[in-house]
């Protein structure tokens, strides 16, 4: 187990009780868990200008019926190679499908990619979640 450091943290009384709201909500034990998870967060965003090998799922809507769309999107999937390791697709209703798209990369390759898939005529909402093993972040692991 790595060696724990104590810090302290001031912070205003509505803002603590409101963050003290939230992490009773999500079901954590205590703060320490709740900042050590906002920490790796705010560590993990910077993944992308960093350029660090990441994991990720973009998640996207679409309306299969806009002519050729679902072709692009297999064609962009085809052209990420490797990046790409396993999509899901589901048929919501008569006009829009959900895809799962999962990814491994770089992550300025994995954003690119999620992109141009999400700029596709057609494509209503979508969303890239990006993360890693959590080697990166020593001593940051569960």
């Amino acid at each position: 187990m790595p060696h724990l450091s104590r810090t302290g943290v001031s912070l205003d009384e509505g803002l603590l009780n409101e963050f003290d709201r939230l992490i009773t909500k999500r079901g954590y034990k205590n703060r320490s868990e709740a900042f050590r998870d906002l920490i790796r967060e705010a560590l993990l965003s910077e993944t992308v200008d960093l350029n660090r090998p990441v994991v990720g799922t973009l998640t996207l809507v679409y309306d299969h019926h806009v002519p050729n769309l679902s072709e692009k999107l297999t064609d962009a999937q085809h052209s990420a190679g490797a990046m790409v390791l396993a999509a899901t697709h589901v048929h919501l209703d008569h006009h829009y499908c959900l895809e799962v798209i999962i990814m491994k990369g770089r992550s300025k390759e994995i954003q690119g990619i999620a992109d141009r898939i999400l700029a596709l005529r057609g494509v209503e909402l979508g969303k890239l979640v990006l993360t890693n093993s959590g080697k990166d972040l020593k001593g940051a692991k569960h």
